[in-house]
């Protein structure tokens, strides 16, 4: 069920401890969402471990599904749908899938399934919800790459929904053993963006393939944008009615509304009231792409934000907030950043810090050790060469500040979100 924005408001508030305390200061009415305080994630996630005791839920959990919105079995924090939200979730985002979608399209749903992941069972709840007859092949993402690239070509199977870590390893081992599927004639992929220089080297194996976003949502902000035949890469259509999105500017929090700045994807959920998402930061940079009241207004995606609550490599999710933990850990309060970059076609990830009196070996192979511990998926992604991890000693005066605030910005993204030119078949 959709609601209202001020009726979400209102229900939040009285029913979510955690909403009647942000809101305390907030008239009952009069007011518009730009008054509204954006969510500090950080205060949103204490005690989601413990659903039974956690004050942003309105109520109990009686129906529905628990996901983790990242890392392992063990970590990562909690987020719920009750089955009506989850029902509605699915056939938005399914509604929005089907525009790039043909009637009898055989699509091999990729993505992962176990450990509270959501992606498996969205995107399958999702294509039940196409508006043209689709037929689903359900494999996973743990399927083995031979397999994979012979039942694709032995059940003509032309669509592959999938994250793009996962598509770039299947390229390449068909690129090794000189094989092209040229069957497939779109991937959808999600999670992650896709570059320049990798639509490149999945031409080569897939020839006939146009590559277009899945969709932009994710487990605890929901819906976010649709992608549709007219998007280019990194590009979304708002969903109108079912969800609000701001892009904010980063230094001063007003609204941006102009094409092309720069700023915060935030994002509100009207579906949702059993965990109510107002005004919550994504993590992401956007710019708009279309003038103010245009319908299901295009926005484009531009990176990670400088204070994001969740960093997202391929398949790797990191929080720079228990990163902080660690650093702090073994180095005390030292300033601390991390780089984003990409090079040579690889993701790297550079942990940059400014500790008083230097980085000492053994200190430095200490916090290596331990970030490794919380993050093994790092160590796997370094040993297949799909992405670069180093930590870096700087002075405090050359980790970067934001231009205009002089604030020193905890995450600094410098890949390319702007694809040249729309790869079609």
């Amino acid at each position: 069920m959709t609601l209202l924005i001020e009726q979400l408001v209102q229900y939040a508030r009285q029913h979510s401890p955690f909403y009647a305390a942000l809101y305390r200061d907030i008239p009952r009415s009069g007011w518009q969402l730009h008054d509204l305080p954006l969510i500090d994630p950080a205060l949103y996630w204490q005690q989601s471990q413990t659903l039974s005791s956690w004050p942003v839920l309105t109520g109990p959990i009686i129906d529905g599904h628990v996901f983790r919105t990242g890392g392992s079995t063990g970590a990562g924090k909690l987020s719920v749908y009750s089955r009506e939200e989850w029902r509605d979730f699915v056939h938005a985002f399914g509604q929005g899938m089907g525009t790039q979608l043909t009637p009898s399209d055989r699509v091999a749903n990729l993505f992962f399934a176990g450990d509270l992941y959501t992606s498996f069972l969205f995107i399958h709840g999702a294509l039940a919800h196409s508006p043209v007859p689709v037929c689903e092949y359900p494999f996973t993402g743990a399927v083995e790459t031979t397999l994979l690239a012979e039942a694709i070509e032995a059940h003509q199977i032309n669509v592959l929904a999938c994250v793009p870590a996962q598509l770039l390893r299947f390229v390449s081992q068909l690129l090794e053993r000189g094989q092209v599927l040229a069957s497939v004639t779109l991937v959808l992929y999600g999670g992650e963006s896709l570059f320049e220089e990798q639509l490149s080297m999945l031409s080569l194996a897939l020839p006939n393939a146009r590559f277009a976003s899945v969709g932009c949502a994710s487990v605890d902000a929901g819906l976010i944008g649709a992608s549709t035949p007219d998007c280019l890469l990194g590009e979304h259509h708002v969903f109108d009615g079912d969800a609000l999105v701001e892009i904010i500017d980063e230094t001063t929090g007003k609204p941006i509304e102009e094409e092309g700045q720069t700023g915060i994807l935030v994002v509100t959920n009207l579906q949702r009231r059993l965990m109510p998402l107002i005004r919550y930061p994504t993590g992401d940079l956007a710019v708009w792409c279309e003038p103010t009241d245009t319908k299901q207004r295009k926005f484009a995606l531009r990176g990670r934000a400088s204070q994001g609550y969740r960093i997202r490599l391929g398949t790797l999710s990191l929080f720079p907030e228990e990163i902080g933990g660690i650093v702090k850990a073994h180095l005390g309060p030292a300033s601390w950043q991390l780089l984003l970059a990409r090079a040579n076609g690889m993701d790297s990830l550079t942990l940059r810090v400014a500790p008083d009196g230097g980085l000492s070996s053994a200190v430095k192979e200490k916090l290596y050790a331990a970030l490794i511990e919380k993050y093994p998926a790092m160590n796997t992604l370094s040993q297949e060469d799909l992405l670069r991890f180093d930590i870096a000693y700087h002075t405090a005066h050359k980790l970067t500040l934001h231009p205009r605030s002089g604030k020193l910005l905890r995450v600094v993204d410098e890949r390319s979100y702007v694809v040249q030119a729309e790869r079609q078949a």
